[in-house]
């Protein structure tokens, strides 16, 4: 078999590749005797249509991580050395995938590799922020700050989820309701009357030919289009856990108007938080939008951020870099790091546009939210009554035709 996998070498560099093995322990006893930290290692197999539902038994949910790291940062504060603190978390999470996954950050971390590099063989459980972190503050040596954040950070994001799929339950549910009455109306009312409608010769208005056709086509392939949809949603799926969909998505959520009003004060709370923290630490600037590019999560912000780091190391100030991307860093913020860089008071600036992005950020989902329940409702019942018209009018038509 072969297996994809990324390690470091002794000298800290990172490399990627395959390797041939019979399996995923061979693999590694093979990178290890070329002197390799490894940080993943995966099947370079075909993947399957079906990984996808396996891969949802096996999430963890953001609850777990935000009590993971509040957790971790509460020990380390107590000045309990990290590996002791990781036999304990091991021992207090319910959720077993992630305690296995403890499991194994605690024996890298006993094998020599560092906090970060176990997290980063977990990646598909750890945000990519969440190692990116990690290893920022093994430079400056504050863990229980940066793990406090994240559990702070992690909460946040939490709440603001939780809203939206408050707000959108209800409305899911009629959805789900109509979309199920729709489908057994044109698949089992329509074409029983159509015979009719065509032997009184009664004129149709276009949106009940439509429906007719669709229940013509339904009723006879029916079994063919639910299945034709589920795998074109497991499909794209399938697609946006790619690079490239990550990427299209990643891009769609900056452009999109209803999304980048959440998305946009969201990346720039973090990089706030973030900023201020790692400048906190004593990290340079330069080094801490290196660290950023990871922590945004995100591919467009990432190719920003590695060209604005280039800039401030070329001696361009940082709030003249991020000024010319205006649709991705809003005017404020450049404005505000400009103030910082005059007074001196960079590190308090960047605190001040993530308290100004978060609150941001939280009355655009309220207010979201308070209008997405409307605006559903009044579409469904649009397309209800549109769907009982197409029916009612033929038939008002067809009665005054007999009187």
């Amino acid at each position: 078999m072969k297996f994809k996998y990324q390690a470091r070498t002794k000298e800290g560099e990172l490399q990627a590749g395959f390797v041939d093995a019979g399996n995923r322990d061979t693999a590694l006893q093979i990178l290890a005797g070329h002197d390799l930290f490894v940080l993943s290692v995966a099947s370079a197999e075909a993947h399957h249509w079906y990984d996808i539902f396996a891969g949802f038994a096996k999430r963890v949910r953001r609850k777990d991580l935000v009590i993971f790291a509040r957790q971790l940062a509460t020990l380390l504060e107590a000045r309990l050395p990290l590996s002791n603190a990781l036999l304990s978390l091991q021992g207090q999470t319910t959720n077993e995938t992630l305690k296995e996954a403890i499991s194994q950050i605690s024996q890298d971390v006993n094998s020599g590799l560092s906090f970060s590099q176990a997290l980063e063989r977990q990646g598909e459980l750890f945000p990519s922020y969440y190692t990116a972190m990690v290893q920022a503050s093994e430079v400056t040596g504050n863990l229980n700050e940066a793990a406090a954040f994240l559990a702070d950070y992690t909460e946040r994001e939490g709440n603001l989820v939780s809203k939206a799929t408050s707000a959108l339950i209800y409305p899911g549910v009629l959805l789900g309701l109509f979309l199920i009455v729709g489908f057994i109306l044109l698949t089992f009312v329509f074409p029983q009357i159509e015979p009719i409608f065509q032997e009184s010769n009664v004129t149709l208005p276009w949106f009940t030919q439509m429906f007719l056709g669709m229940g013509t086509v339904l009723q006879k392939w029916w079994p063919a289009v639910i299945i034709a949809v589920f795998f074109f949603g497991v499909i794209v799926l399938d697609y946006f856990k790619s690079r490239e969909g990550k990427a299209l998505w990643n891009e769609a959520e900056v452009r999109l108007p209803v999304l980048k009003k959440v998305y946009i004060p969201l990346l720039m709370a973090r990089f706030g938080n973030a900023m201020a923290l790692l400048i906190h630490g004593g990290i340079p600037v330069a080094q801490s939008l290196e660290i950023m590019g990871a922590m945004m999560d995100s591919a467009p912000y990432s190719e920003i951020l590695r060209g604005v780091t280039e800039d401030v190391r070329q001696g361009q100030l940082l709030s003249e870099s991020l000024a010319r991307y205006p649709e991705y860093f809003p005017t404020l913020v450049p404005q505000m790091i400009g103030i910082g860089e005059t007074t001196g008071k960079i590190e308090e600036m960047f605190g001040r546009v993530a308290g100004i992005y978060t609150r941001e950020a939280n009355q655009v989902m309220d207010n979201l939210t308070d209008l997405i329940q409307p605006v559903l409702l009044i579409g469904m019942g649009l397309l209800v009554g549109l769907l009982f018209a197409s029916i009612l009018i033929p038939l008002y038509s067809l009665t005054a035709n007999i009187q």
